[in-house]
């Protein structure tokens, strides 16, 4: 008995922990075109509609004129996908939400109730942006150049770079940053930008369209309303 009891306890400890939940993506909002390649497959494209839910490793792209709102409750977190974009839901990287590969993104993070420790990251080519309960905006361009402008709270951008130790990027203040090069961070203020000019300012670059219902070519990036924030300026979710 006591041999069996010992085998037992010794099989336990050595069982896996049980894998965490896997997170909710869910479309709140979507307009015009909006495609889902599940698992990033891309022979499989799926319209998007409103309400809808996507997985983990999914591949979210917008046409010319598409937007959507994709949320994920049991982070707080929701994610404004502009014009011309395209993202994969999470990463083999802890912590990573949504992996901006190309076009404009706004993420709002409300703050988590219970007082959980976690990350709440999004990759870029050149670097992770983690946040505590904070409002930006993010670009990619073709060439993998980043732009991050911070409208509320802060934001430690974790570069690519080993030799760059990560840094922190405050309220109005806009940085950019690529694979191989050092950041440049000034006040928005300085360049004249508020959050509403990001809104409307367009796309740093221009991506393919790749396989889809309106065929292959170059997607222009947001700009005027078509690339402008589903909400106007007024932020989703109350201010933390």
């Amino acid at each position: 008995m006591i041999a069996f009891l010992l085998l037992a306890q010794l099989a336990g400890a050595a069982a896996p922990a049980p894998a965490p939940a896997p997170f909710t993506y869910r479309f709140d909002e979507v307009k015009s075109r909006v495609y889902r390649y599940p698992r990033g497959d891309e022979t499989n494209e799926l319209r998007v509609q409103a309400k809808q839910t996507a997985d983990a490793g999914d591949v979210v792209r917008t046409n010319w004129l598409g937007r959507a709102v994709v949320a994920v409750p049991e982070r707080a977190s929701r994610f404004e996908i502009s014009s011309g974009t395209r993202v994969r839901l999470a990463s083999i990287e802890p912590g990573v939400l949504l992996v901006l590969e190309q076009g404009k993104v706004k993420a709002f993070f409300d703050a988590l109730t219970g007082g959980e420790a976690v990350e709440r990251r999004v990759a870029t080519p050149g670097a992770l942006l983690a946040v505590r309960g904070t409002r930006y905006g993010v670009d990619v361009d073709g060439g993998g150049q980043t732009s991050l402008a911070v409208f509320e709270g802060t934001v430690e951008v974790i570069s690519a770079n080993p030799a760059t130790k990560p840094f922190l990027v405050t309220r109005d203040q806009f940085c950019t940053f690529k694979p191989g090069t050092a950041p440049r961070i000034v006040p928005m203020g300085s360049m004249g930008m508020t959050e509403r000019s990001w809104q409307n300012h367009s796309s740093m670059g221009s991506m393919s369209q790749g396989r889809g219902s309106e065929g292959t070519g170059t997607m222009p990036g947001s700009n005027g309303a078509a690339g402008g924030s589903m909400h106007g300026s007024t932020p989703m979710g109350p201010k933390r």
